[in-house]
């Protein structure tokens, strides 16, 4: 493993931005085209890796996540672990792991001393049912309105503005995990596409371009704190418009399983 975790862990601010619902096979092309080149410029390589999720749904996905288990590269393993939970015999443990004593990533950082926010997308973050407020319980801090949700066309804009409210306002003294959901690729994605009647891989690509305007601002409120910011990038799961029959996720398919995955140092004032 080349990232040492477990020395950066309380000198370092982390995010976790999750990309909901990103195929792998649409984020590669776009990237290769050409037409997201603010995410091109943090990728290493200027490529997405392709790993596996864990989950093919949310919920699922974002508990692994959670519980240290991100999306695992595609070639055979075992693969060591940035996260991970004290668990006897643990064989994707390895020296430079940060090894937490806690049910989930997020308590662990807690009791680690950090701040943690979470930044809710899709339903699964909503707190608009008991089911909603599973995943925005485990922090300290947790924000979603409609704004932030899956019909509204400037969602991330909406979060961002939020994300600025929550970065100045946390605490200067300690260091600050922070958590995104993006929903702007979750179905419905056609008001991204001029025309567009339905979802397709057409309209996906076109939410991934509005994403990637975005990112120039989320990397630079991810440093304003002058902090250098660990960042992981990644889909929890894929998503189906017809191959094979398929459509929608929490299906085994590979357009579900197989997702994009980035991690990256950011350095304050780069963006």
């Amino acid at each position: 493993m080349s990232v040492d975790m477990a020395s950066m862990v309380g000198a370092w601010d982390i995010a976790l931005v999750t990309v909901d619902t990103l195929r792998y096979d649409v984020a590669a092309g776009e990237a290769a085209a050409g037409r997201t080149p603010h995410v091109v410029k943090v990728l290493p390589g200027g490529r997405w890796e392709a790993r596996h999720t864990p989950a093919s749904f949310t919920y699922a996905a974002h508990h692994a996540f959670f519980a240290g288990f991100l999306p695992t590269p595609v070639t055979p393993g075992p693969h060591e672990r940035l996260f991970a939970a004290r668990f006897p015999g643990s064989e994707s443990t390895a020296e430079g792991t940060w090894v937490f004593d806690a049910p989930d990533l997020v308590t662990g950082l807690a009791k680690a001393g950090y701040h943690t926010l979470c930044l809710g997308g899709v339903g699964f973050f909503n707190r608009l049912s008991p089911l909603g407020s599973v995943l925005p319980d485990l922090f300290a801090e947790d924000h979603w309105r409609p704004s932030f949700g899956v019909t509204e066309p400037d969602s991330l804009s909406h979060q961002l503005d939020q994300l600025e409210e929550s970065v100045v306002a946390a605490p200067a003294a300690r260091p600050l995990f922070t958590f995104l959901n993006v929903s702007a690729l979750h179905q419905p994605n056609r008001h991204y596409l001029p025309g567009a009647t339905e979802d397709g891989p057409d309209s996906h690509a076109a939410a991934l371009r509005y994403v990637d305007t975005l990112l120039p601002r989320l990397f630079t409120l991810l440093t304003w704190r002058r902090r250098p910011c660990f960042v992981v990038l990644c889909a929890d799961h894929g998503t189906a418009y017809g191959e094979d029959g398929h459509h929608g996720h929490r299906v085994g398919h590979d357009v579900v399983w197989t997702v994009p995955y980035a991690e990256f140092a950011l350095s304050p004032g780069e963006w």
